[in-house]
């Protein structure tokens, strides 16, 4: 549950906005605990593989294209498509994991990411490797409503009419 910056909002009720969870992460990101370590290596492992995995289903793909015989300007086509929205997807996902995206950008892009998952899978494995991805700006915005919080919990106090008045 977001406001309109993006920032984690109490829910009614609650006395302290709540941590939002990240994607095989939780909540494990705010101390650390619950096997994080072991959920970043898991990450970092499996967002490998599958980049691996990848580049070897688009070798068999291009393997393709020569045993069709397609000829020279389809291949560099197609392999020129798949490196462009690669980089592009990579980027996009990077840039993803430091400042909220915007939904309708996003979906116009959403067939773009799908041809460049090579490029995502790769981003999420490189950020992995220091935090987990999407941290930094979840606890940006974390520690953005607690101040928040803190700020409006303890602004006033004492009675207000009592205050003196300025004349």
């Amino acid at each position: 549950m977001s406001d309109e910056n993006g920032t984690p909002a109490a829910p009614a009720g609650s006395p302290a906005p709540h941590p939002e969870p990240l994607r095989l992460f939780g909540t494990t990101w705010v101390d650390h605990d619950n096997g994080y370590p072991l959920r970043r290596v898991g990450a970092t492992a499996g967002s490998f593989v599958a980049a691996v995995v990848s580049c070897l289903v688009l070798r068999f793909a291009y393997q393709g294209l020569q045993i069709a015989d397609t000829g020279a300007f389809v291949t560099v086509l197609v392999v020129a498509m798949f490196a462009i929205c690669s980089a592009l997807a990579f980027r996009t996902t990077w840039d993803s994991f430091t400042r909220r995206p915007d939904p309708d950008r996003q979906a116009s892009l959403r067939g773009l990411l799908a041809i460049g998952f090579v490029g995502s899978l790769l981003a999420y494995f490189f950020r992995s490797l220091t935090e987990a991805p999407g941290e930094k700006l979840h606890r940006e915005e974390y520690e953005a409503a607690l101040k928040q919080h803190e700020k409006r919990s303890t602004r006033r106090s004492g009675n207000p009419s009592k205050k003196r008045r300025r004349g």
